[in-house]
């Protein structure tokens, strides 16, 4: 695994062999990363990485400039490998829940500019996760969404849905909310 750009730009984690977490392709990561960059500003945004499995995506955002990142992972040998690959970079950016990404969002008072989620694409309740989010009212007003899930879901009904992408066998959906509070469903001018 291995940070694509900014400042830890080349550094490369081994995963132990163990592991039952799929990371993102870095094709993929390389290409949703191009794509976020046309919606929110990452330097100092607020960012929210929900099933941070091997911490890819985190350490992507903090490597983008995003602080703090908030990671959320159950496993707790994920955890515990995360947190290790924090330490490799000495970054205080970070802060690591391991725990019930569910009870987190139903819980959670933070509102985040960034929100990330990559949940096992197998996981039965994984259609209702991004209305979960949106409807908590998670992300700050003009926010960003990024819900990574397998080629057959369709989110494009689900308010806020600005755009889908897809990336080989990993697709995105894409969720934004406005200035009001209300979501809106309409992409960034190119």
């Amino acid at each position: 695994m291995r940070i694509i750009t900014g400042k830890y730009k080349g550094r490369h984690f081994d995963i132990p062999r163990s592991f039952k977490a799929r990371p993102t392709t870095d094709f993929a990561k390389e290409n949703i990363f191009n794509v976020i960059n046309g919606y929110v500003d990452m330097e100092g945004a607020q960012a929210l990485d929900l099933f941070a499995g091997t911490g890819s995506i985190s350490l992507e955002l903090l490597s983008r400039g995003c602080a703090p990142v908030v990671s959320v992972e159950m496993d707790r040998d994920h955890a515990s490998f995360i947190r290790e690959c924090m330490t490799k970079l000495d970054t205080k950016d970070n802060i690591l829940i391991r725990g019930d990404v569910f009870r987190f969002i139903k819980s959670c008072k933070q509102q985040y500019d960034l929100i990330f989620a990559d949940p096992p694409y197998a996981l039965p309740t994984l259609a209702t996760i991004p209305q979960l989010i949106l409807s908590k009212g998670m992300l700050r007003p003009g926010g960003l969404l990024v819900f990574e899930h397998g080629k057959h879901n369709d989110f494009s009904d689900v308010p806020g849905f600005i755009e889908h992408r897809a990336y080989g066998s990993v697709n995105f959906s894409l969720f934004r909310a406005t200035s009001g509070g209300a979501l809106v469903s309409s992409a960034p001018a190119e």
